[in-house]
């Protein structure tokens, strides 16, 4: 009884195909009665249901018979539809580029604005390049802790959109590092931000702060687009249009919402840069060479020392050693706490090596306090050094008073009377480090953090410092740099 249903069904669909493909059907047909000719017998054209013409029946139904001995032909239906791409997850690629690639998982995001920004990005290919160069140190260390988590990796891309990978990057509001994290939102993640050093622009610190953040947005609204606002606007300002398009009967998805302009390019920025670097060939863009390895490792940092000092114990250039570490404030390095050090990936060794070996001092720089009608002028001469830089390497600004008891770090003096080659950890960052022009930074007014504003100290430019004197003129018991290296004969702490 399946047989004969079987039978009929075919005929009912033999009868809709073009003449051509009819006759080569009633081949199958035919093979079918040599099979079961009593199935055949009960799905002939006189058994079957009415067809759509008697022509196409009495057709059939002869072809049938004709046909009974000839051999069975095949049919080949080519299939027109694109084979998908396949990724192959077993083994790593070469490149990072690739890497992320498999690693994309966010919806994308369809809109103009998507492709006005890609025209801009492609007409400026200079600017892109030096970006994606720029990207080089630390791209894999981010794109290997999403991975961790189980993050889409094209948010690899974020710090391209908020710094142009640019750690030394400051806007209007105060939002500093590679993830433009404001002061207060910073500490709320736990980012130390202190006379020493700013950890906003610590790759390590500021990385693992901005994924906690934007896991705990997916993680609130369900949504990356809305969790990637929320990290620009702010997750209350996100809420709260959020509230008044449902209140109003509309859909509450990214692009339906009433956002300041900056937030609303935010999104469609990262999806053209990942339209860019998911198929380069096509928008005619040659991507860096970038392998799939570890560019640096970070090691806790084994004593107080100079950041020139440390560079050389690496054997690393000094504008490359900042670049790994632009966190630091001052030209010295302080150890304990979650401090981290960190070298490119083969001089790790070399770092290690040269220090247990060294017998020079690792830190050349003191602190000094202000004397009774001293001034800074008569301090400076007295170090060899400028005003200029005495004031850069303590933080101070023209509207910092300096009262009689301020401690200030001063470098040691060489038998010469020079400053030490550790006086070069303040120069101005390399070029590819420098903060962004007044231009670039203008357009950025609206920070992550609900607009949040910056403290009175960091509005002002001041930071917090040891040893501010006070009223009567002494020094407060503020931290002072101190303490000695493990290894005997060697000064690791700053001299008092």
């Amino acid at each position: 009884m399946a047989l004969s249903k079987l039978a009929r069904l075919l005929m009912l669909l033999s009868a809709l195909l073009p003449p051509g493909v009819r006759a080569q059907e009633t081949n199958v047909l035919a093979d079918f009665a040599r099979v079961s000719p009593a199935a055949t017998a009960q799905a002939s054209p006189e058994n079957a249901p009415p067809l759509p013409s008697a022509n196409v029946a009495g057709e059939l139904g002869a072809a049938s018979t004709s046909q009974t001995d000839t051999p069975l032909s095949r049919l080949e239906i080519q299939d027109s539809l694109s084979k998908i791409r396949t990724i192959d997850l077993t083994t790593e690629p070469d490149d990072i580029w690739q890497r992320m690639r498999n690693g994309f998982a966010m919806p994308d995001l369809i809109s103009d604005l998507v492709t006005s920004h890609q025209v801009w990005y492609l007409n400026r290919p200079d600017s892109l390049r030096r970006t994606l160069e720029r990207s080089r140190r630390y791209l894999h260390f981010i794109v290997q802790e999403l991975e961790k988590r189980g993050m889409p990796t094209e948010l690899a891309l974020l710090p391209m959109v908020e710094s142009s990978y640019n750690p030394m990057a400051i806007s209007p509001a105060q939002a500093s590092g590679m993830w433009q994290f404001i002061p207060s939102t910073g500490r709320n993640y736990g980012l130390k931000q202190d006379w020493w050093a700013d950890e906003r622009r610590d790759i390590v610190a500021s990385t693992n702060a901005a994924l906690d953040y934007l896991q705990m947005l997916y993680e609130m609204q369900g949504d990356w687009h809305l969790a990637l606002a929320s990290y620009n606007w702010g997750e209350a300002a996100v809420a709260r249009a959020m509230a008044r398009n449902k209140a109003a009967g509309k859909p509450s998805d990214y692009l339906s919402l009433n956002m300041p302009a900056e937030t609303r390019n935010y999104v469609p920025k990262l999806q053209a840069l990942k339209n860019i670097i998911s198929n380069p060939a096509l928008f005619r863009i040659n991507l860096p060479e970038i392998p799939n390895r570890p560019y640096f490792t970070a090691i806790k940092r084994p004593a107080d020392m100079d950041v020139a000092m440390a560079a050389k114990l690496a054997e690393t250039p000094l504008d490359e050693f900042r670049a790994l570490n632009p966190g630091h404030n001052r030209p010295v390095l302080r150890a304990g706490g979650t401090a981290s050090l960190v070298l490119p990936a083969d001089k790790v060794n070399t770092f290690l090596v040269n220090l247990e070996n060294t017998d020079k001092p690792l830190v050349t720089w003191k602190n000094y306090p202000l004397g009774k009608k001293e001034t800074l002028a008569q301090v400076a001469a007295k170090f060899h050094m400028s005003v200029a830089q005495l004031k850069h390497i303590n933080g101070l600004n023209g509207r910092s008073k300096v009262l009689p008891g301020h401690t200030l770090l001063v470098p040691a003096r060489n038998g010469d009377g020079k400053l030490e080659e550790a006086g070069a950890g303040l120069t101005p960052p390399p070029e590819a480090l420098a903060p962004p022009t007044a231009k670039a930074a203008k357009a950025g007014k609206v920070r992550h953090g609900s607009r949040a504003k910056g403290t009175k100290a960091a509005k002002s430019g001041k930071t917090a410092r040891p040893g501010k004197a006070t009223k009567s003129g002494k020094s407060g018991k503020s931290a002072k740099p101190g303490g000695k290296s493990k290894k005997k004969g060697k000064k690791s702490g700053v001299s008092q």
